[in-house]
């Protein structure tokens, strides 16, 4: 049996440094990954290129994660692809704010590889 196409995942996130580390892992664990620095790039991306799964950060300038979830989720080309909200903020109203938006999930910085991976396999069988 040929193992199916590697799934795509779409990191939205303004800090090099948060990118490079979930590219890492989702690199060692055979994820095709795509990168946006801005909300409004993460949408364009999302559009064009119909990734598997995002990971959105929710600070950044311009258009944050929250705004950048709910045009993604609302619109018809990209409302079936699920949304992770990985962020920093870990205020309950947060996370229901998040969901509010769309997100299948919200995460919470520093993420364990681990947690991150079951979350991604969670949503994207």
């Amino acid at each position: 049996m040929r193992a199916k196409e590697m799934a795509r995942i779409l990191i939205v996130d303004d800090s090099p440094t948060e990118t490079f580390r979930f590219k890492e892992i989702l690199t060692k664990h055979g994820y095709d990954v795509l990168e946006a620095s801005n909300g409004a790039d993460g949408v364009t991306l999302a559009k064009a290129e119909q990734p598997d799964l995002v990971l959105m950060d929710v600070v950044m300038p311009g258009v944050n994660g929250f705004q950048a979830t709910r045009q993604i989720t609302r619109d018809e080309d990209t409302k079936h692809i699920p949304v992770v909200i990985v962020s920093t903020k870990d205020q309950a109203t947060d996370r229901v704010w998040g969901k509010r938006q769309g997100a299948i999930d919200y995460l919470i910085k520093p993420i364990e590889e681990k947690q991150l991976i079951d979350v991604i396999k969670q949503f994207l069988n």
